[in-house]
């Protein structure tokens, strides 16, 4: 059975905000990266160095099945809005749940990113659905 996530956006304070959620649950990061991490690719734009250390990606489990997840937003995505700086995060079981997960909550809304192989090793999508509410659907190709 899939598990959900909180996943929250920032404006260039999220790796502040993590540290600070660190201090108050304790526990480890499991993974941190910045957007310099991702490999180039000649289809997007070179990041300003600002953007480059911004947050990417970094998680925090709490508890035994909850973890809470975060990153930044960067000038290609523009600066987050209130009620879009949370995300619903669906960890599947399998790329067929993935699939059947977004195609299903994903009807009548808008896609922002369709169901794809990612070079961090996952099966993953994320859309805005029908009622205004944002998801990302994920599965791990490459067990962590």
């Amino acid at each position: 059975m899939a598990t959900v996530n909180p996943y929250l956006i920032f404006n260039g304070n999220c790796e502040e905000a993590f540290l600070f959620y660190k201090s108050v649950f304790g526990g480890e990061f499991p993974y941190i990266g910045k957007f310099s991490d991702m490999p180039a690719d000649e289809n997007t734009p070179k990041l300003s160095e600002a953007d480059a250390n911004r947050v990417m990606h970094v998680s925090l489990p709490i508890g035994k099945e909850t973890i809470l997840m975060g990153s930044d937003s960067n000038s290609q995505s523009g600066d987050v809005q209130f009620g879009h700086n949370i995300s619903i995060s669906i960890n599947a079981e399998s790329t067929a749940e993935a699939d059947k997960l977004f195609n299903g909550l994903s009807a009548g809304g808008s896609i922002t990113m369709a169901m794809n192989k990612t070079f961090w090793g996952a099966y993953f999508g994320m859309f805005t659905d029908k009622f205004g509410i944002d998801w990302m659907v994920n599965f791990d190709e490459i067990p962590k």
